[in-house]
């Protein structure tokens, strides 16, 4: 296997308590998140931008990016252009972060999402997650996101999303040291797998900077084809990609698997087969999401378990 390129751009701020900075103020306003309308659309900088607010908004952005300090070369998408990755830093950030989420999930995806008059993904856990996202530097545009719910927000909400998918009873002695990742999603022109890493070398020193050891969340597959690919792929996963049984959890609306066609050849997607790559394990069968209309396999990684050809890249140890 080829060499992996580290995508560890600049995760400015991720070791700072940015869920205080910004996830605290997000929860006692977010009714007013909601209601801000007036988002400005990042695009690079040209004469055709109509308006002065937009041209100071871009050009202030492209001085942060700039003044962010790199630590490793730049990652080229299949578009050839380097990215960033690092936590949002505003409320603005995050509605970039959302709007991809409803381009991919609702537009691209068919998801059944609650109506929104901004074209945005928002929920009530939103306000207690810092959000990862990915930077095209050239263009400005976010291409990739993920939330991450950190263990003391998960106590002010009250449980997990992935509680309402599975019976975690056997985790919940884990939980005061894992994040709980979830609203995976990149762009449909940068899907080379550089987004993906980047968002992986994020998470990791997200993880490894705050003091958490185990990441956990719901890894989706399609069901397009009425759910036989996800029971194809859940055989191949239960033979090989188990967590060990006291980790094991239960679905609470299961993928009824005894109906469908699971002798299938097929392939994991990409993003759940880099979670097994790096060591990751499933807990257990998949649960079906009918708002989504995917299969949701939990996924559980321990940071000690990593496999250490990542390492480096996944927890920058260099």
């Amino acid at each position: 296997m080829k060499e992996i390129p580290n995508p560890l751009q600049s995760l400015n701020s991720i070791g700072e308590g940015l869920t205080t900075k910004i996830a605290g103020k997000l929860t006692s306003k977010f009714s007013e998140i909601q209601k801000f309308n007036k988002f400005v659309k990042i695009f690079p900088l040209n004469k055709k931008a109509k308006s002065k607010k937009r041209l100071k908004r871009i050009k202030a952005l492209r001085k942060t990016l700039a003044e962010t300090p790199v630590s490793a070369p730049a990652i080229k998408t299949q578009k050839q252009s380097p990215i960033q990755v690092y936590v949002a830093r505003d409320a603005s950030e995050i509605k970039e972060a959302q709007r991809l989420r409803y381009r991919v999930f609702a537009e691209e995806m068919g998801a059944s999402l609650p109506y929104n008059a901004e074209g945005l993904d928002i929920d009530e856990f939103d306000a207690y997650c810092d959000h990862l996202i990915v930077r095209d530097r050239e263009t400005l545009q976010v291409v990739g996101t993920y939330r991450v719910l950190p263990p003391e927000q998960a106590k002010q909400i009250g449980r997990l999303y992935s509680a309402s998918e599975f019976d975690l009873a056997r985790l919940e002695h884990l939980l005061p040291k894992t994040v709980e990742i979830g609203r995976s999603c990149v762009h449909e022109d940068y899907r080379s797998g550089g987004v993906i890493m980047a968002l992986w070398a994020g998470l990791g020193s997200y993880m490894k900077q705050n003091g958490y050891e185990i990441m956990l969340g719901c890894a989706s597959v399609p069901m397009g084809d009425g759910g036989h690919y996800a029971a194809s792929l859940n055989r191949i996963l239960q033979e090989k990609y188990l967590s060990p049984i006291e980790y094991r959890t239960f679905p609470k609306l299961p993928l009824p698997l005894d109906k469908l066609n699971a002798t299938l050849d097929v392939e994991a997607p990409p993003l759940i087969k880099g979670y097994l790559r790096v060591g990751a394990k499933i807990c257990g069968e998949p649960a079906w999401d009918p708002d989504f209309n995917t299969a949701d396999f939990l996924t559980m990684f321990r940071l000690s378990d990593i496999n250490p050809k990542y390492a480096k890249h996944f927890l920058a140890e260099h």
